[in-house]
């Protein structure tokens, strides 16, 4: 039977069910066997399984739902949400099957995967600063609440506040859970964003299991696990896990079951994240890695045995760049490497550690350019044998290229500059910005060998990571 051609298309899908939120909810459960999880047995629930990869479709359904039914969301209305990237996608994945317009606000720290899938679903996306409080213009809450206000026909979706939030957890999340534990479970790990999941959840297990302990996972940097500890909201830091943590206590929290809160650091959410894909095979994102580390740690102080769930939040694939890139980790700090206590320590690729991106003499400057593109950067080393022979950058190649449209083929050797002056890796700072000062990018080489090569980029890093240091001893 064929659709009426009389109805507009943004009506037609709207009225009726996309087939994709039916694969929303009733996600697998596995248990860990290849991590130390003490005298406890410990349970992944993998939210990463929805449809948008992440626990936030489930809420993202229930939001949107429930706004059609009380009328708030009409027809060819616009969504408008706050997000750390996964509600978006939730919101974006069920909006779009709906026949929605949507309009995101995302932190400027959120995954450029995150990001780039958001765009794909056809959502408008607003990046602002993640360095600033409730309050500030450009916190990224109060910025979407304006956003929407000047929207007609908008709906602001505002999972912070939003009822249908936790009670999504509570009418599904919950049920899933107890029914696919066989009604034993002695406590849940969360991590608390918008507070939906640890709420919903709370009020479900009060109802058949008033004595199964929460235990909270919190970034380092986050108020909440200081708040849950003492009742007092501290000064908020920084942190690089995305999703859960936060700088204020949310409306819709309930902490009332929370009975242990961990503050877990960045490095040790991002190792955990990247151990239970080595481990167990299974990729999780930032938050997922909190979780971990949090359920491991009171897993092992347990001196009885224990039935413990947590949750893999949303799959690792969109963390691609951060969470499992060896040097987005480097550069931030969170990977440890060996130190030289010279110049070597500033350089973000070393040849020592096989991160060097090169090339040969007899490479084409096409094939120059594709791992300049590749690799993100405007200079290559020309390695012949391990031996530094040149280097070249993209002025190099522009200037080449403007020969001619066959210049691109040529070899390297005839566009690079040949025997470029270098710093030993013992050479000072002062010496090294001398040589940034002049436009140049750092070679550094001696008698031991090419090291690599220092940007103004990778100074500034170094600069940064100095202060964060001593900002922390302080």
């Amino acid at each position: 039977m064929s659709r009426s051609p009389d109805l507009p298309r943004a009506a037609r899908d709207s009225a009726t069910r996309p087939a994709v939120l039916d694969l929303i909810g009733n996600t697998p459960l596995v248990r860990v066997t290849r991590l130390d999880t003490g005298c406890c047995t410990l349970f992944l629930k993998l939210e990463s399984q929805n449809p948008g990869g992440s626990i936030k479709d489930r809420i993202g359904v229930a939001m949107i739902e429930a706004a059609e039914r009380d009328g708030r969301l009409q027809p060819g209305g616009t969504v408008v949400e706050a997000t750390a990237g996964n509600t978006g996608l939730g919101l974006a994945l069920v909006a779009r099957a709906k026949g929605y317009k949507v309009v995101l606000v995302v932190p400027d720290k959120m995954a450029t995967e995150k990001v780039l899938h958001l765009k794909a679903l056809g959502a408008t996306v607003h990046v602002t600063r993640s360095d600033v409080v409730k309050g500030h213009p450009e916190y990224y809450q109060d910025l979407a609440a304006r956003i929407a206000a000047g929207i007609p026909g908008s709906f602001f979706a505002d999972q912070f506040n939003n009822p249908a939030n936790p009670l999504a957890h509570e009418t599904a999340t919950g049920p899933e859970i107890w029914a696919q534990t066989g009604h034993d479970l002695d406590a849940i790990v969360v991590g608390v964003g918008s507070s939906g999941t640890l709420t919903g959840l709370s009020r479900y297990f009060r109802k058949v299991q008033p004595e199964l302990e929460f235990v909270l996972a919190d970034p380092v940097g986050s108020i909440l696990a200081d708040y849950v500890k003492s009742g007092h909201i501290g000064q908020a830091g920084s942190w690089a896990v995305e999703g859960i943590g936060e700088d204020f206590v949310p409306a819709i929290a309930d902490f009332g079951s929370v009975k242990s809160a961990y503050s877990i650091p960045d490095a040790e959410s991002f190792g955990a994240a990247r151990e239970l894909l080595a481990r167990e095979g299974i990729p999780g994102g930032s938050s997922t890695g909190t979780l971990l580390a949090a359920a491991l740690r009171w897993c092992r102080e347990q001196t009885t045995p224990k039935r413990v769930l947590t949750l893999v939040c949303d799959t690792g694939t969109r963390y691609l760049s951060k969470v499992y890139n060896d040097q987005w980790l480097i550069d931030q700090g969170l990977l440890a490497r060996p130190r030289f206590g010279d110049l070597r320590d500033l350089i973000s690729r070393r040849y020592e550690d096989g991160g060097v991106v090169a090339v040969a003499p007899e490479d084409t400057l096409l094939v120059a350019f594709q791992r300049m593109r590749l690799a993100e950067v405007s200079q290559l080393p020309v390695l012949a044998e391990g031996r530094l022979v040149g280097v070249l950058d993209e002025s190099d190649l522009l200037v080449a290229a403007q020969t001619g449209p066959q210049a691109l083929q040529r070899p390297v050797h005839d566009a690079m500059t040949a025997a470029p002056q270098t710093l030993p890796a013992g050479a000072s700072i002062a010496e090294l910005r001398a040589v940034l000062d002049r436009g140049l990018v750092a070679i550094v080489a001696d008698e031991a060998g090419f090291h690599g090569l220092v940007t103004r980029f990778d100074l500034l890093n170094h600069l940064r990571r100095q202060l964060l240091a001593s900002t922390a001893a302080a």
